[in-house]
């Protein structure tokens, strides 16, 4: 079960938004690149995140480069999964490998600060603020077990490869 408070975004957040181009020289350095995560999209998020919530946003989340740094930055910043309407395609897998949950669903109910509960397994969403209940296509067992080792390196590492 994963609780945590809603950070809203809008459309075509794009992996330059995620980790700014002009700090391409951080790299190397992954904790302080995601001391800037989002700051392009919002300038206060990376100060006000914690550790469990989630970013939200609308449709075609993660288009851009296919940088896995964009994902990684999200998951060291200590956000535990993102919940959107779209995501690209290549962000999508780069999250799941990395252990980063990546839902699909309605984010037009879910508001900016909500206290969210998200049942991976079962595919809900309970918005503890407003009461609503919201679901999401159940994640296939693969990528729920790779989810749940915290990503592909660590899920080969410990079955050698692919088990359902």
């Amino acid at each position: 079960m994963l609780r945590g408070r809603a950070f809203k975004f809008g459309d075509d957040i794009s992996t330059d938004h995620i980790a700014p181009g002009r700090l391409a020289h951080l790299r190397s350095n992954l904790p302080e690149l995601a001391r800037h995560v989002l700051e392009d999209a919002d300038v206060t998020f990376a100060s006000r995140v914690k550790a469990g919530d989630f970013i939200v946003a609308g449709g075609n989340f993660g288009l851009g480069s296919s940088r896995e740094h964009a994902p990684l930055i999200i998951k060291l910043a200590g956000v535990s999964a993102i919940l959107a309407k779209s995501v690209a395609r290549i962000f999508f897998r780069n999250a799941i490998n990395l252990g980063l949950p990546v839902l699909i669903c309605d984010t037009d109910r879910i508001d900016d600060g909500d206290e969210l509960e998200i049942d991976l397994a079962a595919g809900a969403i309970v918005d503890r603020t407003n009461g609503k209940e919201l679901a999401f296509d159940k994640i296939p067992p693969v990528m729920l077990a790779i989810l749940n080792e915290g990503g592909l390196i660590p899920y080969i590492k410990k079955y050698g490869g692919f088990r359902l």
